[in-house]
C-alpha cells in the first residue's frame, strides 16, 4: 500500500464508502488484534483534525480491542471481498481466526496497526475520545425503540472519535 495524502479522501462518497462498500475495523497489533465489519459511521473534521467516528458495541470482541489501545484503522475493499466481509461480521474472534477463514491477508502498517492486503483503501487512526451511549440521551425515542430496546444481543454502542493520521491506497 501507497501513503497518500489525506486530500484523496475529498474523491470518496463517504455515505457510499461506509454504508454500502463497507468497512473492516481492525484494532490491536500483529501481536493481537481481531476486526470487525461495520456499516455505521462517518469522516469529517472535528477539532481541526480529519476524523472518523465509529459505533462498537461493548459485546463485541473488537470492543476490547479498542479500549486496549490507541491505534485503529478502516479498511476499505470494493467489491472483491464481500464474502469475508459478511464473515467478519458475522462470526467472532473469541471462536474461530476470522482472518484465516476469510482468506484476508494481514498487514502491519507503519503505525503498528493491522489492515489487509486486500484493501483498496485504509485509514490509520488514532483514537481521540470515546463515550458509551446511554439511554437518556436519546432525543429521538423512536430510534432508542427501534435500535436498542428488547433487542437480543445488543447493548449501548460506544462511540469512538479518531484522528485520520494516515492514508493508504493501492
Amino acid at each position: 500500500m501507497t501513503k497518500q495524502d489525506l486530500n484523496i479522501l475529498a474523491n470518496e462518497n463517504e455515505f457510499d464508502l461506509i454504508n454500502k462498500e463497507w468497512m473492516l475495523v481492525t484494532a490491536g497489533t500483529k501481536d493481537g488484534y481481531n476486526t470487525m465489519t461495520a456499516s455505521w459511521g462517518g469522516l469529517g473534521w472535528l477539532w481541526y483534525k480529519p476524523v472518523a467516528f465509529i459505533f462498537v458495541r461493548p459485546e463485541r470482541y473488537t470492543h476490547d480491542f479498542l479500549e486496549n489501545g490507541d491505534r485503529v484503522t478502516l479498511s476499505f475493499f470494493g467489491d472483491g471481498c464481500r464474502e469475508a466481509l459478511q464473515l467478519c461480521g458475522s462470526k467472532s474472534g473469541r471462536d474461530m481466526d476470522k482472518v484465516a477463514a476469510s482468506g484476508l491477508v494481514p498487514v502491519e502498517m507503519e503505525s503498528g496497526s493491522i489492515s489487509f492486503d486486500q484493501a483498496r483503501m485504509t485509514l490509520d487512526c488514532r483514537k481521540l475520545f470515546r463515550s458509551d451511549m446511554v439511554p437518556e440521551n436519546f432525543t429521538d425515542k423512536a430510534t432508542l425503540e427501534r435500535w436498542y430496546n428488547d433487542k437480543p444481543g445488543g447493548g449501548f454502542h460506544t462511540i469512538y472519535i479518531l484522528e485520520i493520521e494516515n492514508v493508504y491506497t493501492k
